[in-house]
């Protein structure tokens, strides 16, 4: 029989988290519960309030977008150790993407408010999250940059101006 880990305890093996003090492992850990999604279950839509996050266990999860002429496009697939949303972090908290299980999904899901609360308080806190979610942003940008790049093709040369 294998003992029950902790929250923090999940916390702090998550690569997203390693680093960071106990004492804010603790208070983020109020934040957090254990969330599970069957394959195929969507996880949030684009345009929903944007009210968690999450990091995710074991599974995997696509991050799509719809474009009217194309359908449905995968601009990210996410696996164990990755981190799922980020629009809980910036106004007006509207989800940017679609997020779908493809397998079964294990996850903690995290408390936007109450994380954002907890880093008004502890500025600190604050630029630890904030340090963190920056690097999540712009690997969701450059892959967004490249499934364009992929569908639209890239831009041509320009020629050099002769004088």
């Amino acid at each position: 029989m294998t003992a029950q880990r902790s929250l923090k305890d999940l916390l702090a093996e998550h690569p997203f988290f390693q680093g960071l003090e106990e004492p804010y492992l603790e208070l983020i850990a109020g934040c957090a519960r254990n969330v599970r999604f069957n394959a195929g279950s969507y996880i949030f839509h684009e345009g929903e309030p944007a009210t968690e996050f999450f990091l995710i266990r074991y599974g995997r999860v696509s991050i799509e977008v719809h474009l009217p002429e194309r359908g449905t496009v995968t601009i990210q697939t996410l696996g164990e150790g990755d981190v799922l949303g980020w629009s809980w972090l910036v106004p007006p908290y509207r989800n940017q993407f679609d997020a779908r299980a493809l397998t079964l999904v294990r996850a903690l899901a995290f408390d936007g408010a109450c994380i954002r609360n907890k880093c008004a308080e502890d500025p600190r806190l604050g630029y630890e999250i904030f340090s963190r979610f920056a690097r999540i942003i712009a690997e969701r940008l450059q892959a967004t940059r490249l499934q364009l790049l992929d569908m639209y093709g890239a831009a041509p040369r320009r020629q050099p101006l002769h004088a």
